[in-house]
């Protein structure tokens, strides 16, 4: 069973869900499959908070509190990473100096 450091950094999660795919037969899945799966799980992030905001849902949706549904998301964000080799906190970084340059107002 994979393990986690007691204070992962985002190298260790991309890691560790690497060996979780592997250890769970997940580890051929496509990224098409994945990029499915995300969505599925994007949807269900939005059913959780529809429900703590008090907007009305189907009573027989499928979807679990907020933190479960972006726990999910983040699983599959590394998962899909990991398929083309991107260090998450890399690209993290180069994508922010791109965004200091952007003008938001």
């Amino acid at each position: 069973m994979p393990t986690l450091e007691s204070k992962p950094t985002l190298a260790d999660f991309q890691r560790y869900v690497s060996e979780l795919e592997v250890e769970r037969g997940f580890s051929d899945q496509p990224v098409k499959d994945k990029c499915v799966l995300l969505g599925e799980e994007v949807g269900e992030l939005f059913k959780a908070v529809r429900k703590a905001e008090g907007i009305a849902i189907d009573p027989n949706s499928k979807f679990g509190d907020i933190g479960d549904e972006l726990s999910d998301i983040f699983i599959y964000l590394c998962s899909i990473a990991n398929r083309y080799s991107i260090d998450l906190e890399q690209a993290f970084i180069s994508k922010e100096e791109k965004n200091k340059k952007r003008t938001w107002r």
